[in-house]
């Protein structure tokens, strides 16, 4: 049984072979080679790493702060009884779109202790329904909101907060509301005292800084509700519909209701999220093709220090054809090397470009992404295949057609004038 395979290997993906690989009397066109595969790779990697962090971003405001604050709101100061409540949260949950809808009571306050005060938004759950309607379960760091059921007078508050504050899980905060206890003397402020019964962290300065979280009968006696709820949270099973069943809700409901959707608070940064994610996308797709156009000039490159070897080919009677798909064969394997390199570093950065942010922000002693300005205050990341998948296709298709002019000056070079010139 012969050692050799039985096709042969066609001459122009051979010759292209040698002509990327390092030879001892072709070092120009090895170092062009390689200075094409290094820019593909290069821009590959940095298209395929900054979709990632965009993709990040994306599920980071959908999933996460989208899954805590709700979707729509519909808030009323009509003192509706417990029945209108549950009739309207029944017909809601009908409503085509709506995944679940829970009451609870949305106020402002203030939360201090000895050495600081703080205005916060708070909110009076009943934590047996919160997980309906919000994901912070997810995000608890200490306690739980389990224990707002358990203990009257729990609160439950954000990291940054709990920092501001200086407290922690079992220490004692006031709550002051903004109702006023009218005496024979003077006016005196409502205030209670609330133990400290979980803290989470969401990583978005609005939540972790200005939201607590009280039970409902809490609330409802230190603020002195007349009715058992202000509000309703509702969840949608499509956020981006949000406002689009907002408006079918509106319809049904009388004018005592104000209503408000998750885009009034963070609609602006999500679209925005979006439009940056497109202009970057379009900025890094040019730096491929200027990667793309850096493989055209190192085939034309190639092409005038190999006239001679041409010539000889077209004389021992290799056709135009031929010597096309030999330089078309050169720029497929430049471009599959740098895809290849390319792709393992995009990946690799992909996965890793979160514990990079977070050495670099440690060892130098900033923060990339302020809580104050950004939804979130870390890099997230989220490697989807479908990018990577189409970011190899689109770059291979490019290369393929910067090889097309390269190979037909190639094919048209005559045999005869390239030999009087060597």
């Amino acid at each position: 049984m012969s050692a050799f395979p039985d096709k042969p290997i066609p001459i122009p993906r051979f010759i292209a072979t040698r002509y990327v690989s390092t030879g001892k009397r072709s070092h120009l066109v090895s170092f062009m080679s390689a200075i094409a595969i290094a820019g593909l790779a290069l821009s590959i990697a940095i298209l395929i790493t900054v979709l990632s962090v965009m993709n990040g971003f994306d599920r980071e405001l959908r999933e996460n702060v989208l899954g805590i604050v709700p979707h729509i709101t519909l808030s009323t100061e009509e003192p509706l009884r417990e029945e209108s409540w549950q009739q309207l949260i029944e017909a809601l949950e009908q409503q085509q779109g709506v995944r679940s809808a829970t009451p609870y009571s949305q106020l402002a306050g203030v939360v201090a202790t000895p050495d600081h005060v703080q205005g916060v938004a708070i909110n009076g759950i009943d934590a047996a329904l919160e997980s309906q309607v919000s994901s912070l379960d997810r995000f608890m760091i200490a306690g739980n909101l389990g224990a707002l059921a358990e203990n009257r007078w729990g609160i439950v508050l954000g990291q940054t907060l709990a920092d501001q504050l200086g407290v922690g899980l079992g220490d004692d905060v006031d709550i002051f509301s903004t109702s006023i206890a009218i005496n024979p003397l003077s006016p005196m402020p409502t205030f209670r005292s609330f133990q400290v019964s979980g803290i989470f962290r969401v990583g978005t300065q609005e939540l972790d800084a200005g939201l607590v979280l009280v039970n409902q009968t809490a609330a409802r006696a230190l603020f002195r509700l007349r009715t058992p709820y202000n509000g309703i949270r509702i969840m949608t099973n499509d956020v981006l519909a949000a406002e689009t069943i907002a408006v079918g809700i509106r319809g049904q409901l009388g004018n005592e209701f104000a209503m408000s959707t998750w885009t009034r608070q963070f609609g602006a940064i999500y679209e925005n999220i979006r439009f940056s994610e497109t202009i970057i996308g379009l900025m890094l797709w040019l730096l491929v093709g200027v990667a793309a156009f850096n493989l055209v000039v190192s085939l034309i490159m190639t092409v005038r220090d190999k006239t001679g070897d041409i010539a000889i080919l077209r004389t021992l009677g290799a056709s135009p054809a031929t010597i096309r798909n030999l330089f078309m064969w050169q720029g497929s394997l430049i471009a599959l090397a740098g895809i290849l390199i390319g792709v393992t570093l995009g990946v690799i950065g992909s996965l890793q470009v979160s514990d990079l942010a977070a050495a670099l922000e440690s060892a130098l002693g900033f923060r990339i992404l302020n809580a104050e300005v950004y939804p979130i205050d870390f890099l997230p990341s989220d490697l989807q295949w479908m990018d990577v998948l189409t970011v190899v296709l689109g770059v291979f298709a490019l290369s393929i057609l910067a090889t097309l002019i390269p190979a037909r000056r190639a094919a048209a070079v005559q045999p005869a004038q390239a030999l009087r010139a060597e």
